[in-house]
């Protein structure tokens, strides 16, 4: 455990009403008291903790601002160790005055994540917990925020804990069994063993399932905006985002480059892409814009395919229909307020979804936003269930069910109990990296790298 004293600002750098520094380490309180000077005369070195005291800053001899300081006391605090909280006026100039004063009595600036991990490290809160508090920080709607919430009370852990125990288990029977073979110890059945693992598996499996369908909710998803010139892509770029995002006129290929943004339809989240009408052309600098265009379609995970509502289809919508088959689209019949000439019933062959809207008016946002849910299964996401909060732990319930698989398939061919155990003994481990049991340090440093300094 570092024996250093942390001090960094706990708030956006933005001006505000309140700007927070955070010190914590052993030294903590000692710290605060050199640079906060209670109204009341008295130390906060004396302090119990979980008190609030109001005074002034001081950088040696210069005040800087009237602030409150909260003190904590270990083990009682956010991170395992003495906290203290000093919480100023919120301008930027002020807080880093505060901030400076705290670095000039002696602490360290804190790293990216450095107050959460030592919370990690200090039994407060599992490895999981840890990345659902960034999770919550960033959580862009309703269903986003209460799935983070639910992980950093534990019941995500829970539920992982529930599933290795049960391994486990399995594995102390076999451990015991092979290794005592003299010792009246009852052999446990392979139908037993086979129960365990396909019960685990499949709880396994749904928890994977379910951070799948709730990744539109919770962590967005890739998506595209696709169609030949003049079909209505930027209007419905505009649309969507609720701003003139991107340039419209009646002009074909007025959009040449990739314009993206981050949306919330509702509860869902979308990395969505405007982009040049694909088509083909012999002007060199559009040409650049179709294939990035191409390049960007054939990476999304959610592809909106526009169509002219009131033309009929021609090859370069063809082409589009074709790049689409087998992925995760809606097509979209634009401009319904103008007679219809596309043929519906062929979209219909190809897309599972089709939506008539009127860019222009916003007639059919309401049926896209649903169709959208839809394709991506986000109404099958329930945030009060076990969920995963990043893919390091989506990897990690993967790799156990894969070793349960393994395991299983030993059995089914009758493989000798030892190696069948080694495999749920894979598991266990891949199961324990989640929680962050048995997770190496270069682990631990990657998830908090990605932190904020300051949380």
């Amino acid at each position: 455990m570092k024996e250093t004293t942390i001090a960094a600002i706990a708030t956006p750098n933005a001006p505000g009403g309140i700007g927070i520094v955070r010190i914590s380490g052993r030294d903590a309180i000692i710290t605060a008291d050199k640079i906060f000077r209670a109204v009341n005369g008295k130390s906060i070195t004396a302090s119990k903790g979980y008190r609030a005291y109001f005074g002034e800053v001081f950088d040696g001899n210069e005040k800087i601002d009237e602030a409150v300081c909260l003190v904590f006391r270990s083990p009682k605090s956010y991170t395992g160790e003495d906290v203290a909280e000093i919480s100023c006026h919120g301008g930027l100039y002020v807080t880093k005055r505060v901030l400076r004063a705290a670095l000039n009595a002696g602490a360290v600036p804190a790293e990216a994540g450095e107050f959460t991990k030592r919370a990690f490290l200090n039994g407060k809160i599992d490895l999981a917990g840890s990345e659902s508090v960034m999770a919550l920080i960033g959580a862009s709607g309703r269903q986003a925020a209460s799935a983070a919430l639910n992980t950093l009370e534990g019941n995500l852990s829970k539920k992982i804990k529930e599933c290795a125990d049960s391994v486990i288990g399995i594995c102390a029977s076999l451990a015991a069994w092979v290794d005592y073979p003299d010792e009246d110890i009852e052999e446990i059945s392979t139908d037993e063993m086979l129960d365990t693992f396909r019960k685990t598996k499949s709880e396994l499996e749904a928890i994977i399932h379910r951070y799948d369908c709730g990744r539109a909710v919770t962590d967005g998803v890739d998506s595209v905006i696709v169609g030949r010139p003049n079909v209505g892509k930027s209007t419905l770029m505009n649309l969507l985002t609720g701003f003139e995002r991107s340039i419209v006129t009646d002009i074909a290929g007025t959009t040449r480059d990739v314009i993206e943004e981050r949306i919330v339809l509702g509860d869902i989240i979308l990395r969505i892409a405007d982009t040049a009408g694909i088509h083909d052309t012999e002007n060199i600098v559009e040409n650049i814009g179709v294939d990035m265009a191409k390049r960007r379609l054939e990476r999304a995970e959610l592809i909106l395919a526009v169509f002219d509502g009131s033309s009929p289809l021609n090859e370069d919508d063809m082409q589009i229909i074709r790049q689409c088959e087998g992925r995760k689209c809606v097509a979209i019949l634009n401009k319904s307020d103008l007679p219809e000439k596309a043929d519906r019933d062929k979209l219909s062959e190809y897309f599972p979804k089709l939506v008539e809207i009127s860019a222009i008016s916003g007639e059919g946002e309401n049926e896209l936003e649903k169709a959208i849910s839809d394709v991506l299964s986000a109404n099958e996401f329930d945030p009060n269930a076990a969920c995963l909060t990043s893919e390091r732990q989506r990897s990690c319930c993967v790799s156990a069910v894969e070793r349960l698989g393994e395991a299983i398939d030993a059995l089914e061919n009758g493989v000798t109990y030892d190696a069948v155990n080694v495999c749920a003994d894979c598991a266990i481990d891949s199961l324990l990296e989640l929680t962050g049991e048995k997770a190496s340090a270069a682990v631990v440093d990657e998830v908090f790298s990605r932190f904020c300094v300051g949380k």
